[in-house]
């Protein structure tokens, strides 16, 4: 079953499904498809920009301290 095919299914739930729905979805555990993200992202170099930026904030003096230090 595809995104699409159950977005559409939970679309036509009356609102008892739907909340039982949503409490399911509360039980699934979605951090490791977010840690896997980010490994990947970070791998490919997709976010070597973010990297490239801080170093040219801190040639320019222009970083603030990180709140708490």
């Amino acid at each position: 079953m595809s995104v699409t095919e159950i977005l559409a299914a939970v679309r036509k739930l009356d609102e008892h499904e739907k909340n039982r729905f949503l409490e399911g979805l509360c039980d699934i555990d979605f951090n490791d498809a977010w840690d896997r993200r980010m490994e990947h992202d970070t791998k490919s170099g997709k976010l070597d920009f973010l990297a490239e930026e801080a170093r040219q904030e801190s040639n320019q003096n222009k970083l603030r301290p990180f709140p708490g230090t």
